[in-house]
């Protein structure tokens, strides 16, 4: 991993005029290399001595969901292996502080869709690394027609772990399908890793532990940052209850990076920065068809008429809006997205309105609480529109596309 040059010129400026530094020192840079290497080895021994192994696909998701609608331990043939995960699972680390957890959850719930949507359109930025592009190229997660189809599996994962108390809760909807979704990647990573597309001496490992934290620095840090753009005024201290949130999701989904794990809203740019840093820009077509099928997935279905069609252009328009805001431009330069200007147009024009509501929650917190659950109830109203009412399964068995 090198940083590139004009990443350089710009940090060596940024340092000289500010005195900060926006790379990790070197025993973090060094760490977070290690971890592109690095998976989830409890997981992996599970999904290898059930999914992959002689007990087989079906019997493995059936006996998967017998331990989360119950108890591990009303599964007397359960495998050592699944023991060891859900003891791994159910395990709530010493560093966790449920108010914190709590404080996370309640800033997902005021962003609500608008945490997908700059969470989607800062994740397409990153499709121009291999490393992320070919995974979900070859898994078809945000790939052609299903591009939208993971999305919103994503969406009802932000959706049940952000409800209050929801991640702690044993048996919640938020911690059964972050299991499912942990289970998932594993399957995914071991495809990939095996396909002959998969360059593991330039990549390392598909869903990488590395690859893991960024993702939970881009539900925490990135977004607050990015979102005072409209409006949305995360104090310090709410920033920091969204990073440890974000690393408690982390473990129930399976990233162990706690030593580099990020404590402070410097060291996480640090890291998202070392990201940008590095980029190799070899995803080529691949992050080309990833980042061309997302926003086009929100246009019009051919049987939508009448309301249904006004709303969704709505939402093709507004999505197209955030990646004008949250792509770098020279990154979005490269591919053919529909036009920004309306999206963008409606998305500044209620930035005052949500910096009004961000003042006055702050002295009347019952205006807080309204407006976290109005923004959840939007939020899945357009889940459930948008989805048809179909629930997505995570399933652990599907084939690579190619």
């Amino acid at each position: 991993m090198q940083v590139n040059s004009g990443n350089d010129r710009v940090r060596n400026i940024v340092k000289r005029v500010t005195g900060f530094d926006l790379l990790p020192d070197e025993k973090v840079s060094a760490r977070y290399r290690e971890l592109l290497t690095e998976g989830d080895p409890v997981a992996e021994a599970f999904v290898d001595e059930t999914f992959l192994g002689p007990l087989g696909a079906r019997k493995s998701r059936d006996l998967l969901d017998r331990a989360l609608e119950t108890s591990i331990d009303e599964i007397p043939d359960a495998p050592e292996s699944m023991r060891e995960l859900f003891a791994e699972f159910e395990h709530i680390p010493e560093w966790v502080q449920p108010d914190l957890v709590e404080q996370g959850a309640a800033v997902w719930r005021r962003w609500g869709y608008t945490l997908g949507s700059i969470a989607n359109a800062g994740t397409m930025d990153t499709y121009t690394e291999a490393s992320l592009a070919v995974p979900l190229s070859l898994s078809g997660g945000y790939a052609g027609d299903r591009a939208l189809h993971r999305y919103l599996g994503t969406s009802r994962w932000w959706i049940e772990v952000c409800r209050p108390g929801a991640a702690l809760t044993p048996g919640s909807p938020a911690r059964t399908i972050s299991m499912k979704v942990r289970v998932m990647h594993v399957s995914v990573r071991r495809r990939v890793t095996d396909h002959a597309e998969w360059d593991s001496a330039r990549w390392g490992l598909p869903i990488s532990q590395a690859e893991m934290m960024l993702t939970l620095l881009g539900g925490s840090v990135g977004p607050a940052l990015g979102l005072y753009a409209l409006g949305y005024l995360t104090s310090h201290q709410e920033i920091l209850a969204l990073l440890h949130f974000n690393r408690y999701l982390g473990h129930l989904i399976g990233v162990r990076c706690d030593d580099i794990y990020p404590e402070t809203v410097a060291d996480a740019v640090r890291i998202l920065y070392l990201f940008d840093a590095t980029r190799s820009n070899d995803a080529g077509d691949l992050g080309r068809e990833l980042v061309e099928s997302f926003v086009p997935s929100f246009s019009p279905k051919p049987h939508q008429r009448g309301v249904d069609r006004a709303r969704a252009l709505l939402h093709l328009n507004i999505q197209a809006g955030y990646t004008k805001l949250f792509m770098l431009p020279w990154n979005r330069r490269r591919y053919d997205l529909p036009t920004p200007w309306l999206g963008l147009a409606l998305l500044l024009a209620r930035a005052p309105l949500v910096a009004m509501l961000e003042g006055v929650r702050r002295v009347v917190p019952p205006i807080d609480a309204l407006w976290q659950q109005q923004s959840v109830q939007a939020w899945e109203r357009w889940y459930d529109w948008q989805s048809e009412n179909k629930r997505d399964q995570y399933d652990a068995t599907s084939a690579l596309r190619r």
